[in-house]
């Protein structure tokens, strides 16, 4: 069996090695030529997965995107073929909810203020955003969570508008899938007209996808007025971003919110684990298997430590601070897409385990550390 992955996929040999050749490519550049022989396909979320790729396949048994998002998947036309397809939902929701509270952090001490003061406009309450929700609610802060699709749904939860939560909050930040269409269209969801009735010194996140926010309005709005903090993750016409958009972002990064080794391993893992399921054999192998040691694993706290250093301990683990600098440094010089296959390893909060007396452990064991 042939499984072409990614190269951008981690440990795609330690899982699928014993279920056949691996071939890795380049997710932006895949061509039908090489995906002709491939029975499975594993990919990540730069690559188009439609009948212009997979027209010559005629082997094809699986495919699987290594992401929560699928809106690079055909999946009408894998239904219409019977190819089997799984993503993987959930896989760095963990990740990008600590890129986000990483940002907050850094803002609260560059521009000296308490996070416990500020409230959080949470747009898209899947996997991601209900994750972030329940971390922020863990130490205290205050959030207002906007999801018409949940909210139409009846699911439980005291749901808000969106021009609404986005007016009362003081940091706005995106967990949305991208749509293109219909009556919860997300393309430009922050189009011209929210952007310009923004209040000055909003916070607002993107990382989600690139087209949620219309980036040349939101250039338009900081060349006349410089008044949002803005954190960019994902952009539009990525990798091709707009560059006159960078010295008006707080904090600019190239699409990794999610890239935790936990969290691409994770994602490979959990196809690991479907394909495993179609080919009716049993998993040899877990993730926790293959994760190296952390570099710092224990801490332990003295009793009179407080949440108001909150910041300092997510920093420990990771400070998005550096990543900001890896672009702003080496987009000219490697490009995008490098930035991203490239990217430095990145741990999550629960590889440090925290000791000690203290009377918020039980708070930081709900907000991501072990305990």
């Amino acid at each position: 069996m042939k499984i072409l992955a990614d190269q951008n996929m981690p440990l795609v040999e330690a899982f699928f090695s014993s279920l056949g050749e691996i071939e890795r490519f380049d997710g932006r550049s895949l061509t039908p030529e090489q995906a002709q022989h491939a029975d499975v396909l594993l990919t990540r979320s730069v690559t188009q997965v439609n009948e212009a790729l997979l027209a010559r396949n005629d082997k094809l048994k699986f495919v699987g995107t290594a992401t929560i998002g699928v809106d690079h998947i055909d999946e009408q036309y894998l239904n219409g073929r019977n190819v089997p397809f799984s993503s993987a939902p959930g896989c760095n929701s963990v990740a990008v909810a600590e890129y986000v509270l990483s940002a907050i952090f850094t803002l609260a001490q560059e521009q000296h203020f308490s996070v416990f003061d500020k409230t959080v406009a949470i747009v898209g309450v899947g996997s991601i955003g209900q994750c972030l929700a329940d971390k922020l609610t863990a130490i205290g802060m205050k959030t207002l969570l906007v999801d018409p699709p949940r909210q139409e749904r009846g699911d439980a939860g005291q749901w808000h508008d969106l021009d609404t939560a986005m007016a009362q909050a003081d940091i706005i930040t995106f967990h949305v899938p991208l749509v293109k269409e219909g009556a919860h269209c997300t393309y430009h969801l922050l189009d011209q007209q929210r952007i310009n009735a923004l209040a000055a010194d909003k916070i607002v996140i993107n990382a989600s996808r690139g087209d949620v926010i219309d980036n040349q309005a939101l250039l338009a709005r900081q060349e006349q007025l410089d008044d949002l903090c803005l954190v960019l993750d994902v952009w539009e016409n990525e990798p091709d971003i707009l560059e006159d958009l960078l010295p008006f972002v707080e904090l600019a990064t190239v699409h990794i919110a999610g890239h935790t080794l936990e969290g691409k391993g994770r994602g490979t893992f959990m196809l690991y684990e479907t394909l495993c399921q179609h080919l009716g054999i049993e998993p040899q192998s877990t993730l926790t298997d293959h994760l190296p040691t952390p570099s710092l694993s224990e801490l332990t706290l003295a009793s009179t430590w407080s949440l108001d250093e909150l910041g300092s301990l997510v920093h420990l683990i990771y400070d998005v601070r550096r990543d900001d600098a890896i672009l702003r440094a080496q987009l000219h010089s490697h490009g995008f897409d490098v930035l991203r296959k490239t990217y430095p390893v990145r741990r999550e909060l629960s590889t440090l385990k925290l000791t000690g007396d203290n009377p918020n452990l039980s708070a930081l064991a709900a907000f991501g550390f072990s305990i």
